[in-house]
């Protein structure tokens, strides 16, 4: 008797042999470790140079709690703060006037869009500074009469002149943020029979905000410094404190850098503002809300007491 014998197959209990382990090699950015070199080198001699400038930094804390310059920064912020609601109430104005299917509505918008965003800010502050000489008297019948000079305070002045100006701006972002709602959310609203001041208020003006809230963060953002011109109409700003008290003390220089240094203080709290209200517009449109500061410095602390290749 012959036993056939399958020469082809081995042992049943020998697995077939795996794909071997790929050993991955990263890749070195040379060029990133020169750049950083090169620039930490640039930066240390920057700080270097005005460590060794003949500059007293001691006068910047002695004044950075001064009663005068809180006292411009109160008026900086309430600037800030005033201006931007002119800006923003006139903006949505404007903004509707503009999309307005009346032609007159709309030329009169685009004419003072035209006019404020084509002249510097600086030039309308001086203009209605000197409206004087145009208007001797302000008279509004039995409400109020007075002069153009005792009427025109620099407060007033700055106050008219960037809101003003900033309504420009805003109107063309909140048109912006007007057309990037769709269409059909205005058709559907008019056949459920809501009029177009309902409609605007009730679905296309909160869609639309999801748009207009980060440019209009960054335009809080740029009036907050833009208020620093309102130093040349004599109005009691951050800077103008800063020069006044520089003159006097002798550190013209250091006082403008302590103005510098409450700027960047100021810009960055608003900065922190901005990023958690365009967190709370996106709520509607992204699936997952970006994290936190403190909810990525607490993932970062966690990261760091885990062991590698296990979990904590």
């Amino acid at each position: 008797m012959t036993v056939d014998i399958d020469k082809t197959t081995g042992p049943a209990d020998t697995p077939p042999a795996g794909p071997e382990a790929i050993k991955a090699i990263p890749v070195r950015h040379y060029g990133r470790y020169v750049t950083a070199v090169v620039t930490l080198a640039l930066l240390g001699g920057v700080i270097y140079a005005f460590s060794q400038g003949r500059i007293n930094w001691g006068a910047i804390p002695d004044y950075f709690f001064n009663e005068r310059i809180l006292g411009g920064v109160g008026n900086t912020l309430l600037l800030t703060v005033l201006c931007m609601l002119i800006g923003i109430v006139g903006g949505i104005v404007l903004a509707v006037m503009r999309l307005s299917r009346n032609p007159v509505t709309s030329s009169i918008a685009w004419f003072y869009i035209w006019f404020f965003r084509g002249t510097p800010v600086l030039v309308q502050l001086i203009v209605w500074f000197n409206l004087g000489l145009v208007f001797e008297y302000i008279n509004l019948g039995p409400v109020y009469r007075d002069e153009w000079s005792d009427f025109m305070t620099p407060f007033l002045t700055a106050l008219l002149g960037l809101g003003l100006n900033e309504a420009a701006y805003m109107a063309e972002i909140c048109r912006a943020g007007l057309l990037a709602v769709d269409e059909g959310q205005t058709e559907a609203s008019h056949a459920l029979g809501m009029s177009h001041t309902k409609t605007l208020r009730r679905i296309v003006i909160p869609q639309a905000m999801r748009v207009i809230v980060p440019p209009t963060g960054n335009e809080v953002i740029n009036m907050l410094k833009t208020t620093s011109l309102v130093s040349v109409v004599q109005y009691s700003d951050l800077l103008r404190v800063a020069q006044d008290i520089g003159q006097t003390s002798g550190a013209p220089a250091e006082m403008l850098f302590l103005a510098a240094a409450w700027y960047l203080l100021l810009t960055s709290i608003f900065s922190v503002g901005q990023y958690y209200l365009e967190r709370y517009y996106a709520r509607g449109s992204s699936r997952s809300l970006p994290p936190t500061p403190l909810q990525k410095i607490k993932a970062n602390m966690l990261s760091l007491g885990r062991p590698k290749g296990g979990t904590a």
